[in-house]
């Protein structure tokens, strides 16, 4: 696939996808859903990359969905009412399944799916000028993006309630406070300091066990004991003691050196995984 609406570039194994309809403030279509997938998928299956970054070109990072279809802008009314099924939420289920670490460097004002789809991303680093906004309810409509699951596990449903039910526009400042986001810096400081973090993953970290930790993080908020995250954890560490990284982990630290982690995502991942199957849509 050619990519018309998104940049995507690899450099020392962190993949960059920059958003990239600047005039647009990168305004959110299904074109650039389906080009941001596709590299996403392409990501998984590259064995060069070991983390991703999602930034906007311009002044933007992502100005929501584009409005420019006018009153009709939401109207699904060609597809079946039982098999429709939200763009956002393509987007962030195929974020989420990720096995790659997944940053959000947040360089300018966030709105609507601009915010939702950077809540299953990983880490959120924001510009110190950058506005957001949950603004669905001021457009009639209800939030995407499968937020109503995200927002209130990351921020508390106090918080995510009070954002989500007024869609006012708030502040970096405020979304640092709330824990909504990791890191607020200088807006000419947000791609390098996500930067920085995707290659510390990049070089110091095995690739199958960022994968497993990511997962387990994730899947484990559901959990209603934690000795589902103990016996998940166990079967973890009984298979990966047994592999390769795990030796070379042990041995770069007691050598002082850089490891050279050699196991692979898409190729070598443990037969118990995924442990989460993703629910059927909808039932034949």
């Amino acid at each position: 696939m050619s990519y018309e609406q998104i940049k995507v570039e690899v450099a020392e194994r962190v993949l960059t996808i920059t958003l990239n309809r600047p005039e647009r403030l990168n305004a959110y279509t299904e074109n650039m859903r389906d080009e941001v997938i596709d590299a996403l998928d392409k990501a998984e299956a590259d064995d060069n990359v070991r983390a991703i970054i999602v930034t906007g070109a311009g002044r933007a990072f992502c100005a929501g969905a584009d409005l420019g279809g006018g009153e009709a802008t939401f109207n699904y009314q060609d597809e079946s009412f039982e098999e429709h099924r939200d763009g956002g939420g393509v987007l962030a289920l195929r974020i989420f399944k990720l096995k790659k670490p997944i940053i959000a460097a947040i360089n300018g004002p966030a709105v609507g799916f601009g915010v939702t789809m950077t809540l299953p991303m990983d880490i959120r680093v924001i510009s110190n000028t950058a506005k957001l906004g949950i603004v669905f309810v001021r457009r009639g409509v209800v939030i995407d993006a499968c937020a109503s699951y995200f927002l209130p596990k990351i921020v508390g449903i106090g918080q995510a309630l009070e954002w989500g039910l007024t869609g006012r526009i708030f502040s970096a400042a405020e979304a640092f406070e709330r824990r909504l986001v990791n890191k607020i810096v200088a807006p000419e400081e947000v791609l390098p300091t996500a930067r920085a973090i995707a290659l510390d993953i990049a070089q110091n970290t095995a690739p199958v066990s960022v994968a497993l930790t990511r997962q387990l993080m994730w899947d484990m908020l559901g959990a209603s004991h934690p000795m589902e995250a103990h016996r998940l954890e166990s079967k973890c560490y009984h298979w990966l003691g047994q592999q390769p990284d795990a030796a070379e982990g042990v041995m770069a630290f007691l050598e002082k050196r850089l490891p050279n982690f050699t196991m692979s995502t898409h190729k070598d991942m443990p037969d118990f995984f995924p442990w989460a199957p993703e629910p059927e849509f909808r039932k034949e």
